[in-house]
């Protein structure tokens, strides 16, 4: 995720990366831009068309498209702030686990194993969210090493229930109480649902007619447009009707991009600074340095 100043107008508006729309869709720009010029000396120069301007059912059909893109690109950002704060309460729960393990009477090695796990479960939920495997780069303890992750399917699952594990043996040799599992079980409930919330958001994606009927509305859309354009134009079509296919085509590429915010891209949300930040809390609150 890329950090900015929202204030900064002119640098934003000059700025250029690999994530930025226009530089992404320029060569599709020129293509449509080239078009239009051959429509318009087809049309001008070799037949001497003289029909009636068609301009106006453009601009009842760009009304309509517009409304779509716009609960298009609603219903993206709903997706990628849900994701957002999913990730925030695990922020947020970690801090609350951590805190409230701390207190009891555990010894440095357990306060190290739950640092760990904690820090696993994140990092396990923030590779599983990019379809990877974080089984190699978690940090393991001498109950949990690695071939108790090995043939997990579901990584996050599995480090929740070795904390849980180590959780119920607390209680079964009467070093926690009942009254104590109730009141950290609101946190342990949390992670599962969390990674539910994404894995929700992933995995169910804006359905296919929707998404296929808006892009082929701005394909026709777009590529109908010189021929009325140019008569009322003439080669000045060209860099109004390549505008147009950066306005629409650049919205429905930004939501494409946002709807899935678990990735690398420059939009997505920053998981890997969200993990380390949960990392280095739960060990200064566990006062253990994880190596």
């Amino acid at each position: 995720m890329i950090i900015y100043n929202p204030k900064d107008w002119w640098k934003l508006i000059f700025a250029f990366h690999k994530s930025d729309t226009f530089r992404m869709m320029l060569p599709g720009i020129i293509g449509v831009a080239v078009y239009t010029g051959i429509v318009a000396y087809i049309e001008n120069e070799v037949f001497n068309a003289t029909f009636k301007n068609t301009t106006a059912v453009h601009s009842l059909v760009g009304f309509a498209l517009s409304l779509l893109l716009v609960f298009r690109t609603n219903t993206a950002y709903d997706r990628w702030w849900e994701g957002r704060k999913a990730w925030g309460s695990l922020v947020n729960n970690s801090r609350n686990l951590a805190l409230k393990l701390s207190v009891l009477n555990l010894s440095m090695e357990e306060k190290s194993m739950f640092s760990k796990l904690i820090s696993n479960y994140i990092l396990a939920a923030k590779e599983h969210l990019r379809g990877l495997n974080a089984t190699e780069q978690l940090n393991y303890t001498v109950d949990y090493n690695a071939s108790y992750f090995l043939e997990a399917n579901h990584l996050p699952n599995r480090i929740m229930k070795a904390i849980y594990s180590e959780i119920q043996k607390l209680l079964d040799t009467d070093r926690i109480t009942n009254q104590q599992i109730l009141y950290i079980n609101e946190e342990l409930r949390s992670f599962t649902d969390n990674i539910g919330i994404c894995e929700r958001i992933k995995r169910t994606p804006i359905p296919y007619s929707y998404s296929i009927y808006l892009k082929k509305i701005i394909f026709f859309y777009v590529f109908t447009m010189p021929i009325g354009f140019v008569r009322e134009f003439g080669y000045w079509a060209m860099p109004i009707v390549a505008l147009i296919f950066y306005v629409f085509a650049g919205i429905e590429m930004l939501a494409e991009e946002i709807e899935d915010p678990f990735g690398t891209d420059a939009n997505d949300l920053p998981t890997d600074q969200l993990y380390e930040t949960i990392r280095n809390n739960v060990e200064e609150i566990f006062e253990v340095n994880v190596i």
